[in-house]
């Protein structure tokens, strides 16, 4: 009787402890957080606000809070799969380490798929197509330049380890390239404090700055003869993650397989109609 009595407790045990490792299980299922990192200082990718109007996402570890065309995609993505969301704020050269050390899921912030970067992480189906512009003021000697020839001779930088950067300014003739610079901010304002003549950086980056700096001018050769020779994987936009992470990448490529480049570019124009206007010229120059 003794031997059943502890038998049946035994089992009792069994199932309870089993009932609990389930409901354990299925709430960590349920409450799934997809860390998502980027610079929250790259508009209209993503930037950082003081509250959480037009759907501002707090940043992890921090009273501010961050938006943009990149927590829009991160959110949608999330809401998608029925995750929640946490914003990571990194400087643009901690992001890759970030996603391959594992101490964030992905980088959801402006990212090209290159060569170099596939190396080191693997990527998703493009969420966005930038193609190349350059911007200069509306003042200067460059400003009605229709091709990379016209910006011959010209002063000019732009962000540091970009195709910008890397492959674009060594393409114009007798350039004088200054050092890169650390953010998408800092070299708006280095523009806009006439230490260049020309920053070259994508259509939305350079949209946005439009609206922020209204004496910049954009030159955007598209369709010319004599446009900036870049590869699809370098104006196209991905998601990186760490390598071998099959499930987050099948996952994710499964929400942006539903998107059109309509949705993409709506919503990029959502983003850059609410972008901080301001926040450029806090940044100061590398």
């Amino acid at each position: 009787m003794k031997k059943n009595v502890k038998m049946a407790a035994g089992l009792l045990c069994a199932a309870a402890a089993a009932a609990v490792m389930s409901a354990t299980a299925f709430a960590d299922e349920e409450t799934k957080t997809l860390r998502v990192a980027m610079e929250c200082g790259y508009a209209p990718y993503n930037w950082t606000q003081a509250d959480d109007s037009n759907g501002a996402v707090p940043i992890a570890d921090s009273k501010e809070f961050a938006y943009g065309y990149d927590v829009m995609m991160a959110k949608h993505i999330c809401e998608e799969l029925g995750w929640d969301l946490e914003i990571v704020k990194l400087d643009w050269d901690s992001l890759v380490p970030a996603v391959q050390s594992g101490t964030v899921d992905c980088v959801i912030a402006g990212q090209s798929i290159t060569s170099e970067r596939l190396e080191m992480v693997d990527f998703t189906e493009p969420y966005y197509y930038a193609s190349i512009i350059t911007l200069t003021k509306a003042d200067s000697d460059y400003a009605d330049a229709e091709g990379v020839a016209d910006l011959a001779g010209a002063t000019a930088t732009s962000q540091l380890n970009t195709v910008w950067y890397d492959v674009c300014l060594p393409q114009i003739p007798d350039a004088n390239i200054l050092p890169a610079q650390e953010s998408a901010p800092a070299m708006l304002v280095a523009l806009d404090a006439d230490k260049c003549d020309i920053v070259v950086t994508d259509m939305p980056t350079g949209m946005a700055a439009c609206v922020a700096y209204p004496d910049f001018k954009l030159l955007d050769f598209t369709g010319s003869d004599d446009d900036f020779e870049v590869s699809e994987e370098e104006i196209n936009i991905g998601i990186s993650l760490q390598k071998g992470n099959t499930e987050l990448l099948d996952a994710i490529n499964g929400v942006l397989a539903d998107m059109t480049v309509e949705d993409y570019e709506e919503m990029m124009n959502e983003a850059i109609s609410v972008q901080p206007l301001s926040d450029a010229e806090e940044e100061t120059e590398e």
